[in-house]
């Protein structure tokens, strides 16, 4: 499988959200056509749309944002990026939720999407709340899961993930500074390794008329499990960090490799724990001194 992870600039020129949201599924297009079968955009990339609506109270900019992209955007989106064979999340976007804002990714996957809510919220994200439920989603013989930005830094996440056969995961980002970018990548890193599994970064750049994202940098950045299996591979790969601009990073992903690798018993790896500490059978307790 090849996946494609590509930074993106909100504040790119579009005289109207149909605009932005061709350039959008333009951009994913270009990528399945080019080889791609599986694309992560970033995070609050669709807050691009905000200068292109009409001026509303800053109170309530959001949720004309969630309604503009759900009931205006997706049919459109849905019909432009249905493709056998091909998937991509879509980075974020305000959805509502029961009264209230969540911060949800769209995931198309062939003919079929999906969505997966934002489960842990910056101190900024004062307008959304948290979802609830960690998806894991079949795309040919991967099984994928998404983070979305601090939750991957979450290490009850990834404990929640072990023994779950997690092959992917995809984690859509926005920060402001070099290092929350550190924060998201470093964490990502650590995922692949003690999770045993491929992890995608990408990070929302530029600026964007929108209070939430008005400067952003990042890279796109791609990591994988520490075990013999990969020894002759590269195990990591990160982009230069960039203000603006597309940054796109291809990897190749080999689900036969991950295979050999957990039929391998005889090395340290954490991966291979399973859901709780290897023979423990109890809660080890903390205990201060």
């Amino acid at each position: 499988m090849l996946l494609d992870l590509i930074t993106f600039d909100p504040g790119q020129p579009a005289r109207t959200p149909e605009d932005f949201a061709l350039t959008v599924a333009r951009q994913v297009q270009s990528r399945w056509d080019s080889g791609a079968d599986l694309v992560l955009l970033p995070e609050f990339l669709w807050l691009g749309l905000e200068a292109l609506l009409p001026a509303t109270p800053k109170a309530t900019r959001l949720t004309e944002v969630a309604r503009y992209f759900w009931n205006k955007l997706m049919p459109g989106l849905k019909h432009e990026l249905s493709r056998a064979g091909k998937g991509v999340v879509l980075g974020t976007c305000p959805a509502l939720h029961r009264g209230g804002l969540r911060n949800r990714a769209p995931i198309f996957t062939g003919s079929a999407w999906a969505t997966q809510d934002k489960l842990h919220l910056t101190p900024w994200e004062k307008q959304f709340t948290t979802g609830n439920r960690l998806h894991l989603w079949n795309f040919g013989d991967w099984r994928v899961a998404v983070l979305i930005c601090l939750d991957i830094e979450i290490p009850e996440l990834a404990c929640r993930l072990r023994g779950s056969g997690v092959d992917l995961i995809l984690c859509p980002s926005a920060t402001e500074t070099e290092l929350g970018v550190e924060r998201v990548d470093r964490c990502a890193s650590a995922r692949a390794v003690e999770l045993g599994c491929h992890v995608g970064v990408a990070h929302l750049t530029g600026k964007a008329a929108s209070e939430l994202i008005d400067k952003n940098l990042g890279r796109a950045a791609w990591y994988g499990p520490s075990q013999h299996v990969y020894h002759d591979q590269p195990r990591w790969i990160e982009g230069g960090i960039i203000e603006e601009g597309t940054q796109v990073l291809r990897v190749p992903l080999d689900a036969g490799a991950l295979k050999r690798m957990r039929r391998m018993r005889s090395e340290t790896n954490p991966a291979n724990l399973g859901p709780v500490l290897a023979g423990m059978k109890r809660r080890i307790p903390l205990k201060s001194h």
